[in-house]
């Protein structure tokens, strides 16, 4: 049985010491990646058409996931009965990619580098934003990566659509990445969870979306068919990209975000159907996108955004340790 290091390690209180993601090591020089999961800072929110303010996302979710710093041994789940995030699974904090003030192409390229880094190290990107627009180049980091280990599905978990093509000259905007992502030709498909309500894409983008192999489900619409019937739509043994905006929740559990949609999802809405994809495919990329901290003075949104972070890369490494056995 494995030590959880209460009696000889430090207490390391959550508010005391560097605020890492999880408190995991940092690791400054991205030629010496070493890791299994690697965290990358996107604080860039120039694509926004509403509330600024997710540029201070990253900051916040790192913070908040010291509150689940505890355990070093990883952390047991009684309803599973298993140890998830145990030393094993070794997690690196690389810190933010250079963000440039007004320049989106410059601040995007040096996203995609740091993802590209992490993916030439052979770990997990996780990518926290900033605004959906940094999805563009996480996608676009996976070019190479791709062309080695064939394509990848994108499980977008959101209340907006995001297919935007172009509005007065923008392409890069928030509103634009999944139309960004479906274009290029290692994207071989793509799943949008929670879309409703007044949403970003007029009627002719959810056509062009279906069109292009895009599956389109409202939260509505994935409480009625239920998990796993939402899981068997989704191509099974596929490399998964997930995409998850903090919007995507209800506004209740989750208000510090710049374009809050009532009727969100709930917790365990998207944690089981996380789980369910960790078990179905190879999640090799993911990012958290829209967490604006400012509009939540509670702080529950980045504690929601770090809990989901955490729990989803113990299930997908957990999976993986299952399998290999």
């Amino acid at each position: 049985m494995s030590s959880h290091g209460y009696e000889t390690g430090r207490l390391d209180l959550p508010f005391v010491g560097i605020a890492t993601f999880g408190k995991r090591p940092y690791v400054q020089d991205w030629d010496k990646i070493d890791a299994d999961v690697a965290v990358l800072g996107a604080p860039f929110d120039f694509g926004c058409q509403f509330r600024s303010g997710a540029r201070f996302g990253p900051r916040s979710v790192r913070e908040a996931s010291t509150l689940f710093s505890f355990g070093h041994a990883g952390a047991y789940d009684h309803e599973d009965d298993a140890t998830y995030l145990d030393a094993s699974v070794r997690i690196v904090d690389i810190g933010d990619a250079d963000i440039i003030h007004t320049k989106t192409d410059e601040s995007h390229a040096n996203i995609a580098y740091g993802v590209k880094k992490i993916l030439d190290a052979g770990a997990l990107p996780v990518t926290i934003g900033g605004d959906h627009s940094i999805n563009i180049p996480c996608i676009k980091a996976f070019e190479d990566n791709c062309a080695e280990n064939g394509p990848i599905h994108v499980v977008q978990i959101d209340a907006h659509l995001d297919f935007v093509d172009e509005r007065k000259g923008v392409t890069d905007g928030h509103g634009n990445p999944m139309r960004r992502a479906l274009e290029r030709d290692y994207v071989s498909g793509m799943t949008q969870l929670g879309i409703r309500n007044v949403s970003s894409t007029a009627r002719e983008g959810y056509i062009d979306a279906r069109a292009r192999g895009s599956d389109i489900l409202s939260v509505r619409q994935v409480r009625a068919l239920g998990t796993q019937s939402v899981l068997e739509r989704i191509p099974e043994g596929a490399r998964y990209y997930v995409t998850v905006d903090i919007d995507a929740f209800c506004p209740s559990i989750a208000p510090g975000t710049g374009t809050p949609s009532h009727g969100g999802f709930h917790y365990y809405d998207v944690l089981e159907i996380l789980q369910g994809l960790s078990k179905r495919g190879d999640v090799v990329g993911i990012d958290l996108v829209e967490v604006a901290p400012a509009y939540d003075p509670s702080e529950s949104t980045q504690i929601l955004a770090a809990q989901l972070l955490l729990n989803f890369i113990g299930f997908i490494f957990h999976n993986k340790k299952q399998t290999s056995a």
